[in-house]
């Protein structure tokens, strides 16, 4: 990511606390002198007014002249984890340029160090001189979203330490800041049957497979399914692996409006609803991840207008009309996981608008019975309704309900069908999983 060739904007050069003393000292004798006519007090408290002031001047006219680049390792990172922010700096002045101090800036929720000093630069075009500077620094984001790093500020000041001026360089860049992914419990839903996993119901709704083909073998894979011809061929552990002949599909429903709180969410009220809103993100992430890994066609389903696709039509939510967004490996885990990181906190105060299309219009598979997961936070009772319709469509379908649910809207999720599994905690998102699994076999029985 390439920044400004020059320094951007430039805040006019201040004397130091050593600068502020000689004016204090020159103004206190010129005082002095103008009052008792001590001509040498004069020319003296003029000569250290005059110092700082020109001091300043050598900063404003010294300023930075570089090239700024920015990089991001990884790329897109999840809350929690390490960034490496890397940064590539180039003098595009004939002078060098040396004693200067640097920092980076970031939107609120980033942390980046103190300023510190910046190694010398040499004169533009001698790369012998050392005319760039490689600067790197480790930051760990806490939350979901999408932050802007940068512009650096360059700190400069003269040779006696007088007067010091600062400037940016550069051009912001966004850190895209993905939910947590929590590994859930299963072999990317690829567990046989047999042996207890969910992957036999979900397979129910693809049953065209053929398996012929083999990959690699992963750590949980049962040993009566290694495929020892092929293990001899390629020199490594290989076991049979259904191929799906039309892409396995499964839905997944996030809620994005909160509506149940359009009218309560205050204070309290809406800083809960926040920390249940982040946490509603994190359990889709992992459960998303988790069906992508396995191979499945992923439809996400907001409850409100389109975030991960918007659009002029996509305003009125995919439970009524609006298409779902449509993942697939192997780009969709990363489009899918950048699209959650863009998510916003909707806007408690104004209800969604209400469309007139029935619940399900806009599915891309009428008729057909797909594995169905939402992460609900707080719906109303007219979007349990229409999650009651979207019943008809699902198999299995599961909920995932926060404390902030109310309990008159499980009853009715689970009068609907619906298999409702709370979840409380980022902790226990893994056991929340694991009940799905279980209930899944439990119904397979």
């Amino acid at each position: 990511m390439a920044g400004s060739p020059r320094g951007g904007r430039l805040w006019w050069p201040r004397p130091t606390l050593r600068g502020w003393a000689l004016l204090a000292a020159g103004i206190l004798l010129f005082l002095y002198g103008l009052f008792l006519e001590r001509r040498d007090a004069l020319f003296l408290g003029s000569f250290l007014i005059l110092v700082p002031v020109v001091a300043m001047a050598y900063v404003l006219l010294r300023r930075l002249r570089v090239h700024v680049s920015r990089t991001f390792s990884p790329a897109v990172v999840a809350a929690g984890s390490e960034a490496v922010v890397g940064i590539t700096l180039q003098n595009l002045s004939t002078r060098p340029t040396y004693g200067a101090r640097w920092r980076d800036q970031a939107e609120r929720g980033i942390q980046t160090p103190e300023s510190t000093l910046l190694p010398s630069l040499g004169r533009h075009g001698r790369p012998d001189e050392g005319d760039t500077a490689r600067l790197e620094y480790t930051l760990t984001p806490r939350r979901r979203g999408v932050y802007g790093v940068g512009p650096i500020v360059l700190v400069r000041s003269d040779p006696f330490g007088l007067a010091s001026g600062q400037q940016t360089a550069g051009e912001p860049h966004d850190l895209v800041v993905t939910p947590r992914v929590t590994p859930l419990p299963g072999n990317a839903l690829s567990l046989t049957s047999g042996e207890g996993s969910m992957h036999e119901l979900l397979r129910m709704t693809n049953p065209n497979s053929d398996e012929l083909i083999a990959r690699e073998y992963r750590p949980g894979d049962p040993l009566r399914r290694m495929n020892w011809p092929a293990t001899a061929r390629h020199g490594e552990l290989m076991v049979r692996q259904e191929e799906q002949r039309s892409n396995p599909e499964a839905r997944l429903v996030i809620d994005t409006t909160l509506a149940g709180s359009l009218r309560t969410a205050t204070g309290d009220r809406r800083s809960r609803m926040e920390g249940a809103f982040e946490l509603s993100l994190e359990m889709a992430a992992s459960v998303g991840i988790h069906l992508l890994d396995g191979g499945y066609r992923l439809d996400v389903i907001e409850t409100g207008p389109s975030q991960l696709s918007p659009g002029t039509e996509r305003t009125h939510g995919g439970l009524v009309g609006d298409l779902p967004t449509t993942y697939r490996v192997p780009a969709g885990d990363r489009e899918f996981l950048e699209g959650l990181a863009n998510l916003t906190m909707p806007n408690l105060a104004i209800r969604p608008e209400r469309s007139s299309q029935p619940p399900g219009s806009a599915l891309r598979t009428i008729g057909m019975k797909l594995p169905t997961f939402a992460v609900l936070v707080d719906p109303d009772p007219e979007q349990v309704r229409e999650l009651a319709i979207l019943r008809s469509w699902a198999e299995p379908a599961f909920a995932f309900v926060l404390d902030t649910v109310r309990q008159e809207a499980i009853d009715a999720l689970e009068d609907a069908g619906w298999r409702c599994v709370p979840l409380r905690s980022a902790r226990s998102i893994a056991d929340a999983w694991t009940r799905t699994d279980r209930s899944a076999v439990t119904d397979g029985a």
